[in-house]
């Protein structure tokens, strides 16, 4: 694939995300646009490669932090952005109980480093999660570990798919002479 090609695609693919992340404005989107926005880059993985795709999560990121949603823009820089190509390279090990260790050990850091923002920009405490009890937080830790695991196996069909029903037609147009 040509250089122009792959620059081309990596800013659609950026262009795309930045217009999918201003969505989040929107009621109810903030956590649903920032993990299908994230899954743009695992199209760049599968046609180009990790290197391709990191740098245009980077960009995306850039743009993405000036314009997005504040909790959206956190949800995606921190987790959805790099995630799919960080899983392509987690799932390189084949090794399913140690590709999961590593995708929870990822998710759990992340979804830590996001409270402490939200936290320190919005003084949110653990005496918040008091709905649930004293054990509050980790219910809610846990479930949203569920979530996680949810969104990897979807993200993995969502892969086989586009494998096999747009790749062949996306490589098409991509090869040149």
């Amino acid at each position: 694939m040509k250089q122009n090609v792959k620059i081309t695609l990596c800013g659609i693919t950026v262009a795309l995300s930045v217009v999918f992340m201003l969505l989040s404005y929107f009621p109810y989107f903030t956590y649903a646009v920032p993990a299908i926005t994230g899954l743009l880059t695992m199209m760049l993985v599968i046609e180009i490669n990790v290197k391709w795709a990191f740098t245009a999560y980077i960009a995306a990121s850039a743009l993405v932090f000036i314009f997005a949603e504040p909790e959206s823009k956190l949800m995606y820089i921190c987790l959805f952005g790099y995630y799919p190509i960080l899983k392509a390279l987690i799932e390189r090990i084949n090794k399913p109980i140690i590709e999961w260790i590593l995708k929870l050990a990822v998710f759990n850091a992340a979804a830590v480093l996001i409270y402490a923002v939200f936290a320190g920009m919005f003084g949110i405490s653990f005496e918040d999660f008091d709905t649930f009890g004293k054990y509050g937080a980790y219910i809610f830790l846990s479930l949203a570990n569920l979530a996680f695991v949810l969104y990897d196996i979807a993200a993995s069909r969502l892969s086989a798919v586009y494998m096999i029903r747009l790749h062949p037609k996306i490589d098409r147009l991509l090869k040149t002479k």
